[in-house]
């Protein structure tokens, strides 16, 4: 048994020394793909995420190599996450190249993905990967526009789209695409079936606005690539906005405010219409914590109430939730930051589905009500909470027992960090027995921590990982009787992988 697996099978405490449970190892690896961002957390840096994360990827390529592979598709596609899937399709290609071969267009995306991945193997000491990897980076290279080429094609500290098609010699699909590929390599070409990247040619070399914003337009040019070859005033950025994808322009609003942009009555309704499209917010798959970040750095309030509304849009089409529901939201110390932000947006999602029908509560090392409604934006409620205290995670539920609040379902989200008080699932266990006794649990772990507050072994409570607005799609799935998320990706079908929801996800028994 290697030191990975042994892992698995150890007893287990969290940061603070209480007692806590091992979940499955497919539980556990879908933690740490949807939740492990090697960012900064309360109780652990980056260096212990990331050796955490390499044990887990050791573990399950012993274990459950098959799971592995589904497992990375699901979150790169569902999760929205990029750098532990790329990171484990590295450790895949080695071990199971046959796997490998199945899951990498459902991994690798887009072009900072390929470049990420062969960054990865390079620090691996794999070179360039082997036969197999050298196929599927040629297969993706094959998709190469001259958009990718002028956005992409720079050099950075690592790879770029240039050093990809030299290390897999991919066969161009046309004559066009063979000058494209000469252009990336640095060789000699012409432009004259390469519109784009000739107008990037000129762009550099003009001196006058209008002819900037000329070939801007007419060339389509993205931000990245106009701001990195002339230097962008008010007049280049009014012609930009017009261009932007949804995640740019989140990014950028501030600078827009800042250059006096949003001023202008037209732009303004351009940018709050964009906003407001239901239908774009849902293509552009942005997360609604996108939005929340946003909201808490923009200051101009016609903008901040049109990103409240596309939080709310964001979930609009998600299905309601079955029953009564109480949703319980911890917001002690460690959850400060993005975890509380997250979970607050969360959990106000969640109460505004029950269409009232729930009990909302706020805990650290005691229980609060903040009286929410069912009226006010998620966002302006979200922001009204603040994190505080210690940890208590049986407090809430100690409080539901004194209320005698009969529910059918228990959302608690948490980092499962607990510090002081009664283990949750202790009073779990006395609620069931003294109120409710088929009373279901989810568990919303926002953390990369390892060790569960509840036992693999209990049934009846579900463990969700991450923050995607699949969260909320899944709980009410499961709540009428679905089964496992480690389940549910089980029964993934790598070749169907995109474009899966609740297809998948089927009853128990």
């Amino acid at each position: 048994m290697s030191r990975a697996v042994q892992r698995f099978t150890e007893s287990l405490f969290n940061t603070e020394g209480y007692r806590a449970h091992h979940r499955s190892v497919e539980d556990e690896y879908l933690q740490m793909l949807l939740t492990n961002t090697l960012g900064h957390t309360f109780y652990a840096d980056a260096h212990d995420l990331l050796t955490q994360a390499a044990e887990t990827h050791e573990a399950m390529i012993e274990l459950n190599p098959e799971f592995m592979a589904k497992a990375l598709g699901f979150a790169r596609q569902k999760g929205f996450m990029r750098l532990q899937p790329i990171y484990g399709l590295a450790v895949l290609s080695k071990a199971r190249p046959d796997l490998f071969v199945q899951v990498f267009k459902h991994v690798i995306l887009i072009p900072p993905d390929l470049m990420d991945f062969l960054t990865i193997l390079k620090g691996m000491g794999r070179g360039q990967g082997g036969r197999a990897v050298k196929r599927q980076v040629a297969l993706f290279l094959r998709q190469t526009s001259e958009y990718w080429a002028i956005k992409y094609g720079g050099r950075g500290r690592g790879y770029n789209l240039g050093d990809a098609i030299a290390t897999a010699h991919p066969i161009p699909t046309d004559e066009r695409q063979q000058a494209l590929f000469r252009y990336l390599r640095g060789h000699e070409t012409t432009l004259a079936d390469l519109p784009q990247i000739a107008a990037v040619q000129q762009l550099k070399k003009a001196g006058k606005d209008k002819e900037r914003i000329r070939l801007i337009r007419e060339g389509k040019l993205p931000y990245e690539t106009v701001t990195g070859a002339v230097t962008a005033n008010k007049k280049i950025w009014e012609a930009l906005l017009y261009q932007m994808p949804t995640f740019a322009l989140l990014r950028h609003l501030n600078l827009l405010d800042r250059e006096g942009l949003l001023e202008h009555p037209q732009h303004l309704r351009y940018v709050v219409e964009r906003l407001s499209d239901a239908e774009a917010l849902r293509k552009s798959k942005i997360l609604p914590l996108r939005f929340a970040a946003a909201y808490g750095q923009v200051k101009h309030p016609v903008v901040k109430e049109a990103l409240a509304q596309a939080v709310d849009l964001t979930f609009q089409s998600l299905p309601k939730l079955p029953g009564r529901t109480a949703i319980l939201l911890d917001i002690s110390g460690s959850m400060d930051g993005e975890y509380l932000r997250t979970g607050s947006v969360f959990a106000l999602a969640l109460y505004k589905k029950t269409g009232g029908n729930s009990v909302f509560l706020t805990f650290d090392h005691e229980v609060h009500d903040p009286q929410p409604s069912r009226n006010a934006s998620i966002m302006l409620q979200a922001s009204r909470i603040r994190a505080r205290g210690g940890t208590d995670t049986g407090a809430p539920m100690r409080r539901l027992a004194e209320l005698q609040e009969y529910v059918d379902q228990i959302i608690i989200i948490t980092d499962e960090q607990q510090n002081e008080g009664s283990p949750f699932y202790t009073e779990l266990q006395r609620y069931r027995a003294k109120i409710n006794r088929k009373a279901m649990a989810f568990v919303v772990d926002l953390s990369p921590y390892r060790g569960a507050m509840v036992p693999k072994e209990d049934l009846n409570t579900h463990y969700i990982y991450g923050w995607s607005d699949q969260v909320l799609a899944y709980i009410s799935a499961a709540a009428q009787g679905f089964d496992s998320m480690s389940a549910h990706v089980s029964r993934i079908e790598l070749d169907r992988l995109q474009g899966e929801e609740s297809r998948h996800i089927v009853k128990r028994g």
